[in-house]
């Protein structure tokens, strides 16, 4: 699986672990989505949902995103779809204001981290990114 994240601690993570290819951005979470959105249009295939968890888009920082290694051939529209969609309700929220303090911002990249620690052991993931030639 290719994991496209902003968050440094899924960074960390996932250096050691070669089964996967991971793609760190330090960028913002809306910004993140748009890098994702380029790759679906390469022809990289959604293996996790954008806006997985129940945490609002402009409640935190990071966000770690599935998808297949690989490119495949055309455009997945289903994907194209739900990242499209993601862009848009992330919009829809108001900017966050409030100031995060290192803790939160700890706890923030936690989340995100566990979030994607039960993507990564999920049969669905492996058995979707065999499927689609990851």
């Amino acid at each position: 699986m290719l994991v496209v994240s902003n968050n440094p601690l899924v960074q960390s993570h996932l250096i050691r672990e070669p089964q996967h290819t991971m793609a760190y951005a330090p960028v913002s979470f809306r910004d993140l989505l748009i890098l994702v959105r380029d790759k679906v249009h390469q022809g990289h295939v959604l293996l996790t949902h954008p806006l997985s968890g129940s945490v609002k888009p402009n409640e935190t920082l990071y966000k770690s995103i599935g998808m297949t290694q690989q490119p495949q051939a055309g455009l997945c529209m289903d994907s194209l779809l739900l990242i499209e969609e993601a862009i848009l309700a992330h919009d829809r929220f108001p900017p966050r204001t409030r100031e995060v303090t290192p803790q939160m911002d700890a706890d923030f990249q936690l989340v995100d981290w566990t979030l994607l620690q039960s993507a990564l052991s999920s049969d669905f993931a492996r058995t979707r990114g065999a499927s689609a030639g990851a």
